[in-house]
């Protein structure tokens, strides 16, 4: 269908620059409800249309949810399943083209209620991706008359393309079951535990201003990702981020690469090169793993935090940079303070926002699997195999086991799966998972009673202990739910709670 729409339009055409932009636009970190708001406004726009809105199916609920920018009464609008039009859309996936809202039985007036808005003319079609409906994209009040035929025709290729877009974000849905999940609140932030939720709106408070914000967490968490969450989310969301990984930068070249040099400053600098911190000006600098950055630069760095004024290597001038810095750890900055190894006035500049990211194993079992799926789904794409699935064995697995690595090291399980599985279902043996292994002097691991294969090292918590006791019973059961829970003596709500940890 898409062909034949555009085939008919020239390029300065808002309706077909809408639609070449669309992959732009959902392609980074962005808060969902300002995603939706986008959409939205261009939609209306190309359209001809009073308001429009793109009503995305929540999994878990079947409700229907927008924020919606094209309507300045309500920041967020909610359907419940079947309700109305759109309502209509979502549970049939056929478009409705209506020239009289008031006159047809499908229509309900609850949002008008809401808004104070009096639907006339509408056009709603569905919103798919790999044959399941994720949700419904609507448009009110056509400007002088009725929506035609080639206005349908043109919002159901839209539509195709939103679908296909879902398909690379955080928005992606289940291929068993319609619409997408909506417990984040970050496109390609994934998770919705109440660790992540608090997360979530640090990195708002953050993103509304320009302090200086330090990350902490173990390797693999995803600090990168909450830096460009950040910095997507905020006014300089235009502007560059530049990474520096201090991980890796040349020991006997660090100042240079952050601050630049003149030509002739050492030998082989026969030109003069802008540093990293002029690249970010404007935008965000993001340096990665502060605590590796050398003991004598941290002064030269204090100096730009402080006073935004720098110096290239082998030059006189003081030049500033409009710079926003993020700055991020896996070390204890305070203890390294407190060794003599970093300076305190630093790390104490550093930290004016600090924003822990939690490790996986703490985020809980729902968190895990929504992480697995959404690899699947990038991966699958990626190394052309987007039927994997993963096996209802490989589910306990994962949840039960430790991810010392965290974010990271599943998502190259799920790639070694998806890349080495000899069919389209992922087994447990398959995500080449090693088992934790207990500290150097540790006592020896003591084996759990009641299980075939489990064994606890000394010194877990206890809700780790029960969390993995719970788990190895779903193993057991052959990831039956309701069979681990009968076993173990308890409610099937309980065996649920202990797998969140």
């Amino acid at each position: 269908m898409l062909p034949e729409v555009t085939a008919s339009m020239h390029p300065d055409d808002p309706q077909f620059e809408l639609l070449a932009d669309l992959g732009a636009q959902i392609a980074r970190e962005v808060a969902l409800d300002e995603l939706l708001a986008r959409f939205a406004a261009r939609v209306a726009a190309a359209m001809d249309a009073e308001r429009a809105t793109l009503w995305l199916l929540d999994d878990a609920s079947g409700a229907l949810r927008s924020h919606v920018a094209v309507l300045p009464e309500a920041d967020e609008l909610r359907v419940p399943p079947g309700v109305g039009v759109v309502g209509h859309v979502a549970a049939t996936g056929a478009a409705v083209r209506v020239d009289d809202a008031s006159a047809d039985p499908r229509w309900s007036a609850t949002i008008d209620r809401q808004t104070g808005y009096r639907t006339t003319s509408i056009l709603a079609v569905p919103v798919r991706a790999r044959g399941q409906v994720r949700g419904v994209l609507q448009l009110l009040g056509k400007r002088g008359g009725p929506f035609a035929a080639a206005d349908e025709r043109y919002a159901a290729a839209l539509a195709d393309q939103i679908g296909r877009a879902l398909d690379y974000t955080s928005l992606r849905g289940d291929d068993a079951r319609q619409g997408v999940p909506l417990g984040g609140r970050y496109n390609h932030v994934v998770g919705a535990s109440p660790t992540m939720q608090a997360l979530y709106d640090v990195i708002a408070r953050a993103a509304a201003t320009d302090a200086t914000v330090l990350v902490r967490g173990e390797t693999g968490t995803g600090k990168g990702v909450v830096a460009r969450a950040i910095h997507v989310n905020s006014r300089r969301a235009e502007a560059p981020l530049v990474h520096v990984d201090c991980t890796t930068l040349p020991q006997g070249l660090v100042e240079s690469e952050l601050f630049g040099h003149e030509r002739g400053a050492y030998t082989g600098a026969d030109t003069r090169v802008a540093g990293k911190v002029e690249l970010a000006d404007g935008g965000t600098l993001f340096l990665d793993e502060i605590g590796e950055l050398p003991l004598p630069l941290q002064g030269k760095l204090l100096r730009f935090v402080q006073e935004r004024r720098f110096e290239r290597v082998g030059g006189r001038q003081a030049l500033t940079a409009d710079v926003r810095l993020v700055a991020a750890t896996n070390r204890d900055l305070a203890q390294m303070v407190a060794d003599g190894t970093f300076r305190a006035d630093l790390y104490f500049r550093l930290r004016v926002v600090e924003v822990e990211v939690a490790p996986l194993r703490a985020r809980g079992a729902d968190d895990i699997l929504a992480l697995a799926h959404h690899f699947l789904g990038v991966y699958g794409r990626r190394h052309r195999r987007p039927s994997m699935l993963l096996s209802p064995r490989a589910v306990p697995v994962l949840v039960a086991h430790p991810w010392p690595g965290n974010v990271r090291e599943l998502e190259f399980a799920i790639e070694r799966a998806v890349v080495l599985s000899a069919d389209d279902t992922i087994e447990a043996h398959e995500l080449g998972l090693e088992p934790p292994r207990a500290p150097t002097g540790a006592q020896p691991a003591v084996a759990a009673p009641s299980t075939d294969d489990l064994t606890l090292p000394p010194g877990l918590p206890l809700a780790e202990v029960e969390r993995r006791y719970a788990a190895a019973a779903v193993a057991r059961a052959g990831g039956n739910h309701s069979e681990a829970a009968r076993t173990l003596g308890i409610s099937r709500g309980k065996l649920t709670r202990l797998l969140r940890g």
